[in-house]
């Protein structure tokens, strides 16, 4: 049974899960995604697949939409992830993404400030994103971190970055900022669960030793309507500038 958690995430744009995944969960998890990479990733299309480093295997970044290509994560997404966006939207949802984030010890960059809801172009923006740490995951190794309540202040202007798998980011951000950071640690299983709005960041990994893993899941509020000739046409300048720059 999933606590009630609409309220916090009406009022701070995020809410934490403890435990989301239990440990046989946990387990399941780690031997599908094992057999993902080692299996379904050569055979993805380039533009689903992020590196670091595409010469170095061990630099994977990014895995998307890998419930389109999984039976496992095809159900999952529609198990235990998707109860809780219908709860904390309050409307049936969409499944659009399950992704793989990784950050590799020592050579990662931190995530900058956004707001999901500036790539997804959604009308209204009714949409959830969640995180999963499969790795403990602290202020060391990048830890998720949220501008409390920022949902409610409306899209701040983005532009781009260099940062890979997150092209824009706040231009303003950390001028006169008057809501509360929240850093959210956090252990294998547990989730954070944030509103399209709300202001979020991470750290880079400073750890030589220790990887940021986690997966991530996109819902959409059957009420969002989606710009898709403006997204499809951001998707393939962004694939193109990856590609040019041997990313993906």
């Amino acid at each position: 049974m999933i606590p009630p958690f609409p309220k916090a995430f009406e009022e701070d744009g995020f809410v934490a899960v403890p435990q989301f995944c239990n440990p046989v969960e946990l387990s399941a998890i780690e031997s599908a995604l094992a057999r993902f990479i080692d299996l379904r990733v050569p055979q993805l299309p380039a533009e689903e697949v992020f590196y670091e480093d595409k010469a170095k295997p061990e630099t994977l970044k990014q895995i998307q939409r890998m419930h389109e290509h999984d039976d496992f994560f095809g159900a999952f997404i529609q198990e235990k992830p998707k109860a809780l966006a219908q709860e904390l939207l309050g409307e049936p949802v969409i499944g659009k993404n399950l992704q793989f984030f990784n950050k590799p010890p020592g050579i990662s960059q931190a995530t900058p400030a956004h707001q999901d809801g500036h790539y997804f172009m959604l009308h209204p923006c009714n949409a959830v994103t969640m995180w999963m740490a499969l790795d403990t995951v602290d202020e060391e190794n990048g830890c998720v971190r949220y501008l409390r309540g920022s949902h409610l202040d409306g899209m701040r202007h983005h532009e781009r970055t260099q940062t890979l798998g997150f092209s824009q980011g706040i231009v303003d951000y950390g001028k006169n900022e008057s809501r509360e950071e929240v850093p959210c640690p956090a252990k294998p299983g547990d989730l954070l669960a944030h509103h399209a709005m709300t202001v979020h960041w991470a750290d880079a990994n400073t750890s030589r030793t220790r990887t940021r893993r986690a997966l991530g899941f996109i819902f959409y509020g059957e009420s969002a309507r989606e710009d898709k000739l403006a997204h499809e046409a951001y998707q393939q300048k962004l694939t193109d500038e990856m590609s040019a720059l041997g990313k993906i």
